[in-house]
């Protein structure tokens, strides 16, 4: 039997009601045509780049280039680190045990989609009215969950799919792999960017801080400062937020962020606040 020819098409066409679906008339044409479908791309899905203009490691197709997503990112992202502070600690999540765990819960929260049922599952005291960051939403980002780059070397294709990528990394980690330096000068210091340290009688040498700036959760002047201190006296440790002005008056001159201080690394930012230029 040979396939009818286009006159049926036309003839059959014109007999199909307007309350008929437009998949049956597609299923028509297909049958008289007897080729495969043309697949048509999708013109909302994202078209993830491989590249990496600053050859930090991450994918361009990560970074926040929107002035308007960078705001977010980093409101969401102090939001969230400060919050841990005023939430009881037996409220918090089980993974927030030390200062690079603090900061990891942080970003990838703060990439997340931020809805009442996010607040109750995180025990947030409240939703607040800021924007969410539109690129994209964890956990569906370029890189699917693993946030956090853990190999050395600039991005390549492969690494999309590899070990390259993890959802852990440890403070040395975070600042080798994933941020990049700003200053030594804590005044240069934004909202959202990290203070490291390295203090080698510790046994885990690197310590990361979250600079908030004004903060969120009180008025008045003055800038913060979030952190977790770890294990501490063969307890869990806590969370503290002091003031910049305590820190750079810390009893101890090594937890100083003073230029003057070889145990301050400096100020970091990001690499996906990264400016592309």
């Amino acid at each position: 039997m040979q396939p009818p020819g286009e006159g049926w098409l036309r003839h059959t066409a014109a007999r199909v009601g307007a309350g008929v679906l437009a998949c049956a008339l597609l299923a028509l044409a297909l049958i008289a045509s007897r080729r495969p479908p043309k697949v048509v791309p999708d013109a909302t899905a994202p078209a993830w780049s491989l590249s990496d203009f600053a050859g930090d490691g991450t994918p361009d197709s990560l970074g926040l280039e929107d002035p308007a997503d960078r705001r977010a990112f980093s409101n969401w992202f102090t939001f969230l680190a400060e919050a841990q502070y005023f939430i009881p600690p037996a409220e918090r999540p089980v993974e927030i045990s030390d200062c690079a765990a603090l900061v990891r819960f942080s970003y990838r929260e703060a990439l997340s989609r931020h809805d009442g049922a996010w607040a109750g599952r995180l025990k947030l005291p409240a939703l607040p009215p800021m924007p969410q960051v539109r690129k994209y939403q964890y956990p569906f980002t370029p890189l699917g969950a693993r946030l956090f780059r853990v190999a050395p070397g600039p991005f390549a294709g492969a690494d999309a799919g590899g070990a390259a990528f993890a959802e852990f990394a440890d403070a040395e980690t975070l600042l080798r792999r994933n941020c990049h330096w700003v200053s030594r000068d804590v005044r240069r210091a934004s909202p959202g960017d990290l203070l490291f340290f390295r203090q080698l009688e510790q046994d885990q040498p690197f310590h990361v801080m979250v600079f908030l700036g004004p903060g969120q959760f009180e008025s008045g002047a003055g800038e913060w400062v979030v952190y977790h201190t770890g294990p501490l006296a063969g307890g869990p440790g806590e969370i503290r937020r002091p003031s910049l002005k305590e820190l750079l008056r810390h009893p101890a001159p090594r937890w100083r962020p003073l230029e003057g201080n070889s145990n301050f690394l400096g100020v970091y930012r990001w690499n996906i606040l990264r400016d592309m230029v």
